[in-house]
């Protein structure tokens, strides 16, 4: 028999309707949500309840605590797989964070929903069927944590939450997805080629801010935010370009010994040094900037955060 382990966290998937009919998020029982999927006898799951959260409240310290319980959870040897259910709105950022921090090769999966399960055309349950059945998924093995939702099946290190609220909430822009569900079965198209863990050493999170540059943003903008954090992502434009004003804060933040990592808000691309003037990605890197690759700015704050827990060295990461 195949035994899986589901792990809430809360999220629009275990939420109620209160009575002014808006979502009451985390209210739910995982034991109420599995007894609504229709599952086959021959998946067995157990199920823990590790947090009951709206998922904008999830913080970095719960992350440590929900890799504990998946570290806790592969102990055993007669579970297939992992099923994290979670809210949309940062289903992503934590996914990352397994990714990297799982070192196991069983299936870890998470999924969650557009519309609560008391609603018309609830995407709850299905979602979170097919999540049980990737869980159980042998061509799942080693792949990392994987996303799925809407009959999809994303790369954590790629998905991104599209929509707002439509039931085709995720996307990998210019990567797509791994594969498919169709009718329960499991079809994998493509699979990363590598993996990465990072062994946690210090429980304790640096925090890593996110400075989205914008036109004529100005320099006291950076300064707020690299002034009071351990490091800061500049999600950048194009290749990697700032205002020229940004220049001298972002020199003396990283002569401070700050990580400052370049990210660029486009979908597609990465970061590089093509051109040569003040504020261009050459010019940041030639002072110490690390230029993030192809990273976008929520993903590579998370791989900061966990290299640096993990004792090692950030440049590295991004190469």
């Amino acid at each position: 028999m195949r035994h899986v382990m589901l792990l809430t966290t809360g999220g629009t998937i275990a939420s109620t309707t209160s009575e002014n009919g808006k979502l009451v998020a985390g209210e739910l029982t995982g034991e109420e949500l599995v007894r609504l999927c229709g599952l086959p006898n021959d998946i067995r799951v157990s199920i823990r309840s590790v947090l009951q959260k709206p998922s904008v409240h999830i913080t970095p310290s719960d992350w440590v605590h929900l890799i504990k319980e998946v570290e806790d959870v592969f102990t055993d040897p007669e579970i297939s797989g992992i099923v994290v259910t979670h809210g949309t709105d940062t289903l992503e950022e934590t996914a990352y964070f397994l990714d990297l921090t799982n070192q196991d090769s069983r299936p870890v999966i998470v999924t969650g929903s557009q519309r609560g399960p008391e609603q018309t055309g609830s995407d709850a349950f299905m979602n979170l069927r097919h999540a049980i059945y990737a869980a159980c998924e042998p061509d799942l093995t080693n792949m990392g944590c994987v996303v799925v939702f809407n009959e999809r099946l994303f790369a954590a290190r790629y998905v991104k939450k599209e929509h707002a609220s439509n039931l085709q909430g995720f996307n990998a822009f210019g990567f797509g997805y791994l594969g498919i569900i169709d009718n329960d079965v499991i079809y994998t198209y493509q699979k990363p080629i590598k993996r990465e863990y990072y062994n946690l050493q210090n429980e304790s999170l640096k925090t890593i801010g996110i400075a989205k540059v914008y036109l004529g943003m100005p320099a006291q903008t950076f300064e707020a935010i690299a002034n009071t954090l351990d490091g800061v992502v500049i999600e950048g434009v194009g290749r990697g370009q700032v205002p020229p004003e940004l220049v001298e804060p972002i020199e003396n933040a990283v002569s401070s010994g700050k990580p400052i990592i370049m990210t660029t808000s486009s979908e597609e691309g990465k970061v590089y040094p093509t051109y040569d003037y003040k504020g261009s990605a050459h010019q940041l890197e030639q002072m110490g900037v690390i230029l993030g690759s192809d990273y976008d700015s929520k993903k590579a704050r998370i791989k900061a955060i966990v290299m640096l827990a993990a004792n090692q060295n950030i440049r590295n990461g991004f190469i």
